[in-house]
């Protein structure tokens, strides 16, 4: 296809756009620099950004963020110097700016050029009789998409968007070949190019998607309850080893926000792990010394037999110790973990205040799974030792689909043991007694130890036991403990030898009975 390009001269011309001659290959000799989206998950879903001097398509429906991502790609772009230019063929000047100063942006540096119908298209006396209104619009709609690019010569350019070039050509052929001309005109002028596709035309999109570079694929998924869910995914990268697959997002203030998936295999390391004191002789006698740096452990049991304060021990042992910590709860307010920590002689508002620890309300119906872990991967790299998710129930609520539950928290669990983080996660089960106690979360197989709190009920009274039923790399005891949680803290009493059928919850004397 021949593009007519307009000089500042006033003087016309043909010109035969040549492809670019730089390698297609990301790090290889000759290939062209990379330039960051100004999204940095992105850049790092991308192994770094975009190659200079290609096109690039962003797809998604209306409400995905298209435009604000793009605003973010010129602002880059414009913070390093670079021209940068915004044709826009459906929203108005007015439009963008106002959408930008919603992030608190200026777009200084930003060139925005307007390429839509003019309001004669409103005028009866100005409709066209013998040619289709197609041949007209589309002829002067590239010749003022080119005059824009001649006139203000972009490093950096974004068309907002194809639908109406789309609707313009008519037919696919037309279609493909007038993108494939903006292709090789734009290479030769050392542009890098995003073009937005708002699927709002009847086309597919696979006519765009084999010419691009490279696609990225913006979607919205509606919740039965609560926020709505995004997610990116990079459809095709030609000559770079992208992370495929899909990864949560969500607009702020500050524009795109990217979670990339978390995959533990990038991260993987050995080293010596020590074995961390809860705090109580008792308790670190029956888990064979103290949890273990790297491994995960489940501390599961009924509603308030005392899980919580068990996770928040090991915490307030390792803040004892200088050593930083986070707690993620689900269910219990801060305010009301802090109160009931004091009352058993945890005083955690020491730790926070020192900077020692970090404790963070999630809200499952607001948080997507990849923000979440993003929150546990940032607390790690702060050096945390000690990270506690109260509850594992919480969590996978915060999952949104039930088939990948086991991987999310797969992954996050290796994640964390090579990092050397001690985690603990607290497994609520339904029913207070009995054999037939069942957890909507099981993830006993995945955790490397596992404290198991029951009721059980003796001379009219309710009391609570402890056992470790599980706990890798090392030995550990077996028996059953009475637990005990008081104003001077958590006491672990002697083995239950005098009782059996602890675990029923309906115990049978068959020896000395406990004190």
């Amino acid at each position: 296809m021949v593009f007519t390009v307009w000089h500042s001269g006033g003087a016309a011309m043909t010109a035969q756009a040549q492809h670019s001659t730089q390698d297609d290959g990301a790090g290889g000799p000759g290939a062209p620099p990379l330039l960051s989206t100004g999204v940095a998950g992105l850049d790092t879903i991308l192994t770094g950004g975009l190659l200079a001097d290609r096109l690039y398509l962003v797809e998604g429906e209306p409400g995905t963020g298209k435009t604000t991502l793009a605003l973010q790609f010129l602002a880059e772009g414009a913070r390093s110097g670079a021209p940068a230019l915004y044709i826009a063929l459906a929203e108005s000047e007015i439009e963008l700016r106002g959408a930008a100063l919603s992030h608190g942006w200026d777009l200084a540096g930003i060139a925005i050029e307007e390429v839509a119908p003019s309001d004669d298209m409103l005028d009866p006396g100005r409709q066209y009789t013998i040619f289709h209104p197609s041949e007209i619009e589309l002829a002067s709609t590239n010749q003022r998409i080119l005059a824009a690019i001649e006139k203000h010569r972009p490093a950096r350019l974004v068309l907002d968007s194809l639908s109406e070039l789309q609707l313009l050509a008519e037919n696919p052929l037309r279609y493909r070949r007038q993108v494939v001309a903006l292709k090789q005109y734009l290479a030769s002028r050392h542009c890098t190019t995003v073009l937005i596709d708002d699927r709002s035309a009847l086309d597919d999109g696979l006519q765009v998607r084999s010419v691009a570079h490279c696609v990225i694929s913006l979607e919205r998924q509606n919740q039965a309850y609560g926020n709505d869910r995004r997610r990116v995914r990079v459809v095709k990268y030609r000559g770079v080893p992208f992370r495929s697959g899909t990864h949560d997002y969500k607009i702020s203030h500050d524009g795109l926000v990217v979670y990339p998936r978390l995959v533990a295999a990038d991260t993987r390391r050995d080293g010596d792990h020590r074995r961390l004191s809860s705090g109580i002789p008792e308790l670190d006698l029956m888990i064979g010394g103290g949890l273990e740096e790297g491994m995960s452990t489940l501390i599961s049991g009924p509603a308030g037999s005392g899980k919580s304060t068990l996770a928040a021990q090991f915490v307030h042992a390792a803040t004892e110790r200088g050593e930083p910590c986070a707690m993620f709860l689900f269910e219990e307010a801060r305010s009301k973990l802090l109160n009931r920590a004091g009352n058993v002689g945890m005083h955690l508002q020491a730790a926070l205040d020192a900077g020692l620890l970090s404790v963070q309300q999630v809200d499952p119906a607001e948080l997507t799974p990849g923000e979440f872990a993003q929150a546990i991967v940032d607390a790690a790299e702060r050096g945390a030792r000690v990270i506690v998710i109260d509850s594992l129930n919480g969590y996978m609520h915060a999952v949104p689909d039930e088939r990948f539950q086991s991987t999310y928290l797969h992954e996050l669990l290796n994640y964390l043991g090579q990092r050397g983080v001690a985690t603990l996660l607290v497994g609520v089960q339904q029913n207070m007694l009995g054999t037939a106690m069942t957890t909507s979360a099981d993830a006993s197989y995945l955790a490397d130890g596992v404290i198991m709190l029951r009721y059980y009920e003796t001379e009219g009274e309710v009391r609570q036991a402890i056992s470790v039923f599980k706990k890798r790399g090392s030995a550990h005891e077996r028996s059953i403990r009475r637990f005990e949680i008081s104003p001077q803290g958590i006491r672990i009493g002697p083995a239950l030898a005098g009782f059996h059928g602890i675990l029923s919850g309906l115990p049978t004397i068959g020896g000395t009975p406990f004190p």
